[in-house]
């Protein structure tokens, strides 16, 4: 079994990623490192980096085994449908992120954009695109890693569905909008 684990900086998808590689025997490969390692990353400004996404994409497709984990933010970008059988992509609480991002030293522009793409839902509805049925979201806000690993072994079971998660709406009714989407 092929599972991805994707999401925003800061939901936890590596710890978790490797828990449950660990826990479950399955080859674990992280996209960002493996972008790293075959020298992918090009700069963009002083934060960010462009990274080399059909070349990603050719790489990971050699080195991808029947069983493994696939790790990262960019796996609804260079990971096909055929490659997974489940995508889980997790989510957490906005306000949550921005105190990750804040212990992280992220600038305000980098944690408000990465806060601001996690309500938006732009990873999972990306995931949903590529992936189709095959992805679901669970809600890590709050949660300790015993639970979230018990909630992905009850989706690989088939035990549970997907969890319907909407931060714009909690956002918009807080009347917050500006603090994470206006200068």
């Amino acid at each position: 079994m092929t599972i991805g684990i994707t999401g925003n900086p800061g939901v936890g998808k590596h710890t978790i990623a490797r828990e449950v590689s660990e826990k479950l025997q399955l080859e674990l490969l992280d996209i960002n490192e493996i972008a790293k390692v075959e020298n992918l990353y090009g700069k963009k400004d002083n934060e960010t980096s462009d990274v080399d996404t059909e070349k990603l994409k050719e790489i990971l497709g050699q080195k991808i085994s029947t069983k493994s984990i696939v790790v990262g933010h960019l796996a609804p970008y260079v990971l096909d449908n055929n490659q997974v059988e489940i995508m889980i992509v997790l989510r957490r609480n906005p306000y949550e992120l921005l105190r990750v991002y804040q212990d992280r030293r992220y600038s305000e522009e980098k944690s408000r954009e990465n806060a601001g793409s996690e309500i938006l839902g732009i990873i999972a509805f990306d995931s949903i695109n590529q992936f189709k049925e095959k992805t679901v979201e669970i809600n890590v806000s709050g949660k300790k890693i015993p639970e979230v690993i018990e909630k992905i072994e009850d989706i690989i079971s088939g035990k549970k569905d997907s969890e319907q998660v909407d931060w714009l709406e909690m956002i918009a009714k807080n009347d917050e909008l500006k603090k994470f989407f206006v200068d």
